[in-house]
């Protein structure tokens, strides 16, 4: 638990569940939260606006993401102005590009001018970061999302990416703050704390795993044994003599 106490990277939760939310919520660790419409519809939400609004009175005081799922800037632009309307911890969520793949820096300057927080989301590459950071408004409180785990899953170090993306936002954007997304294990908590990232977004199953953060190597080993045994025995394998 010292460990995790000593990092300098913000925690925060992803996921649409709103008692898991609630749950992580009680955790001092998890400093704000995440989800998007993907996570919104596995979770079986139907109303956007009641669900967001449920959201934001269970967590009032703690930063909270929620994206736009328009695809034409001008409605993107729209919806951007109705969800910052719903509180003062609220980030819009504006993706990186639209379906069609034009990039959304009209809007990311215009929203970021008018002091609507954003997470801009949906980042890959530098050059992306590079031209987000030129169109945010030079002090707009904003976040950065690039999808480190993806980027991994892609056969791409993400490490050297995030540490550049860090120093592009220090250097010009100081008070955005560059998010590690998509992690796909615990210990991406400790690279994004090493690669200067000041959030990494994490899903419940992986903050579940927080618990092990420590835990004595000899006896996680023992314990590994036992249930590969005790899990032969409950199954009745046998292999005759």
């Amino acid at each position: 638990m010292e460990r995790i106490k000593s990092l300098k990277v913000k925690i925060y939760a992803d996921g649409a569940n709103l008692d898991g939310m609630k749950e992580m919520y009680r955790n001092p660790l998890i400093k704000g939260f995440t989800t998007n419409p993907t996570l919104m519809r596995a979770a079986g939400v139907t109303d956007y606006e009641d669900f967001a609004r449920k959201v934001l009175e269970a967590i009032p005081d703690r930063p909270v993401s929620f994206e736009v799922f328009a695809d034409d800037l001008d409605h993107m632009a729209r919806q951007a102005r109705r969800i910052n309307s719903w509180g003062k911890n609220v980030f819009v969520k504006i993706p990186v590009t639209n379906t069609e793949g034009r990039y959304c820096g009209p809007i990311i300057s215009e929203l970021s001018n008018e002091g609507v927080k954003l997470n801009v989301t949906a980042v890959f590459t530098l050059d992306q970061v590079r031209r987000i950071a030129s169109d945010l408004a030079r002090d707009a409180q904003a976040i950065v999302s690039v999808f480190a785990g993806r980027v991994a899953d892609s056969g791409i170090d993400p490490l050297p990416v995030m540490t550049e993306a860090a120093q592009i936002l220090a250097r010009s954007r100081p008070n955005a703050e560059l998010l590690w997304a998509s992690p796909r294990e615990l210990l991406n908590i400790f690279h994004a704390d090493a690669s200067g990232c000041g959030i990494i977004t994490v899903t419940n199953d992986v903050l579940k795993k927080l618990e092990l953060v420590g835990k004595d190597q000899d006896q996680y080993s023992l314990e590994t044994v036992r249930m590969f045994f005790n899990d032969a025995q409950k199954a009745g394998y046998d292999i005759p003599a």
